[in-house]
Formats: structure tokens, sequence, C-alpha cells
């Protein structure tokens, strides 16, 4: 059985992510394929639009097939490296493709599944959807241009969720700028349908529903208030100072992933708020991605979490306020002949 299903149906270029058993993990020949896909409907004048989606009901896509970077990147990192120089390079081919570029987030969305969705034109999401960018929570830090967006979600929300690795609902997602549309996931199969038959993207407002009311709005003037700081240390402290609910839980959440990792998400969000383009933000977030074979962290959070799964992992340093600022600094620096480009 293969690993994606790629096709052309009526007027639509049809990608079905078929790994519905690891919940439509993306491996370095999806990557591939879809780009190669991409490339040749670019060019069909018969193929009116794209549509993307995921095998079951489960998951749209739970990210990068991170278990098998953790199986070859201490001792081929050339391999995890070329997989997101590419990934990357897909993600902002999405992002400017000439052909409208449906993208159904039904149920799981997560990490390199938001990569190959959330750039597109039209993103619908259900009641089944979560959609997250949980990297820090591993070691890592949110990659395939996500940066962009978390800078450019309301106030200090993107920051937030970056830190946090909070996890959004549909109405969240649309909140943040992660998605555009709401249907039921009833409606699915009747879209999918007009969508081959018609090629005309215009049917999707006719079939979408306005959704609940999104949790990041009801928490926004506390997420604003507090994250708003110069530093995570201020953020750190000004949470540790409160007593409410809300503010103790996100304290857990933000102590719960890499400090290094979440001091270098500070750092990423706050500098794509300064560049703006999607290149220049998957070209910093490649750095990073670069660098974190070389060290302990990224590693360890795949361990804990996929591999032992005792989700007790042991970071290199015990909190954010330890983390030395010259070293985010360096992890970002350019990597010469190895610095990332679009093409």
């Amino acid at each position: 059985m293969s690993d994606i299903v790629i096709r052309i149906e009526g007027k639509a270029g049809r990608i079905t992510l078929n790994r519905p058993q690891v919940l439509n993990a993306l491996t370095h020949d999806m990557v591939r394929m879809i780009e190669q896909a991409l490339d040749n409907w670019e060019r069909d004048e018969a193929v009116r639009l794209v549509m993307i989606e995921g095998a079951g009901e489960r998951a749209f896509c739970a990210g990068g097939d991170i278990q098998s970077l953790y199986r070859t990147g201490r001792s081929h990192p050339e391999i995890g490296r070329r997989f997101w120089f590419d990934e990357y390079r897909l993600n902002a081919r999405i992002h400017h493709y000439p052909k409208p570029y449906v993208a159904i987030m039904d149920g799981i969305t997560m990490g390199g599944g938001a990569g190959i969705s959330i750039h597109g034109s039209h993103r619908i999401v259900t009641e089944r959807s979560t959609v997250a960018m949980p990297e820090a929570s591993i070691g890592f830090m949110p990659d395939v241009g996500s940066t962009r967006l978390l800078a450019d979600a309301p106030g200090e929300t993107g920051l937030y969720l970056g830190l946090t690795a909070a996890r959004m609902s549909a109405a969240d997602a649309i909140y943040a700028g992660f998605a555009d549309t709401y249907m039921p996931s009833q409606r699915l199969a009747e879209l999918k349908s007009k969508l081959v038959e018609t090629g005309d993207v215009s049917v999707i407002k006719h079939l979408a529903e306005a959704p609940s009311v999104s949790e990041l709005t009801q928490h926004r003037e506390t997420i604003d208030n507090i994250f708003n700081r110069d530093t995570l240390s201020e953020i750190v402290g000004t949470l540790a100072a409160t007593n409410g609910t809300w503010e103790t839980e996100t304290l857990n959440a933000l102590r719960r992933v890499s400090p290094f990792s979440a001091a270098a998400t500070f750092e990423a969000i706050h500098h794509a708020r300064q560049s703006r383009g999607l290149e220049a933000c998957l070209a910093t977030e490649y750095r990073f991605a670069w660098r974190s074979l070389e060290g302990e962290d990224f590693f360890e959070g795949i361990r804990a979490a996929v591999i032992d799964k005792d989700r007790k992992p042991k970071w290199r340093f015990a909190r954010v306020e330890d983390v030395p600022s010259d070293m985010v600094k360096q992890v970002f620096a350019p990597l010469g002949e190895h610095e990332w480009s679009p093409a």
C-alpha cells in the first residue's frame, strides 16, 4: 500500500496522505511526490485546483516522521537536513502556488502536517481538528514556516502557542490565522465531490458554518498582558507571580517544554515580526533545524515522547532562565554554504 495516493479526478488534482496507522506522518518520499505533483498540475490546464487530505478520521497529518529522524540523526545527520531542506521548499511552493490549494485539515494537524496545509489558499477545519506546533515539547522549535503565522497571530497569541505547545481547536486555528473555514466533517464527502466535479472553490463557502467561540479570544487580554514582555524570563516570572488557574496551567506547560527550544522559539517569533516574508522565516527555522542534530534536546525529546514514552525528558538546561542568550543567537547564525534557499 502506497504511503501517498496522487491522482487526477475530474477537475481536481487529489493528494491523500495514506499512513493512517501512524497518523499520516510525512516522509521524505512523500514530500518529493507532492512537489512533483504540484509541478505537473501547474502546467495541466485540466487541473483547476489541488485538494489534499489525510486517510482515516484521526489525522490529516500529525507531523514529520520523527522516529526516522531519531534513528538516523546522529549517524547520518545529512538525511534529516535534506528532509527539512526539501520540506521547507515544498512549504514555500504551496504558499506561492498559482492554483487554488485546498487543505482539508480534518483531525490532528501538527508540525509537518501544518506545513503542507497552513500555507494553502483554502484551509478547512472541522469539529475533529486539532492544530498545533508542539515542537518545543520534543526539543525542537516551530518550523515549516509557522513562525511567520505565529508572528502574525492576534496580539501575543502566537507567542503563547509557540512557547507552550498549546493545541488549537477549529475556532482557535481560524482566529490565529492557521485556517480559514469551519465545516462539519459530515459535509466533507459532499465538498470533495463538488470540488472534483466543478473545480470551483466557491462551493466551500456554501457548505461552511460559523465556528464556535475561540478560547484564545476568551483569554486574549490575559495572554497579551503576560506575554508582551522583553524577555522569556519576564514571562515566566509574571506567570509564577500570579495564582490564577489559567496562569498556573500555562506556566506548567511552559516548564514542560525544552528550555532551550522555548528560548529559540521566543527569538524566532520576534525575529519573524521584523522580517516580512515566508522565505526569511523558513531560512531562520532551517538554521535551528540544521544545528538541532548536533545537540541532545531533540533526540531526548523524541525519546521521551515516542520511543520510551516515559514523558520525562532530561533537558540540557533545567529552566528557561538558565539558557545563555549567546547560545540562542548562535543557533540562528548563518550556515554559509549550507543555508536554505527557496529554489
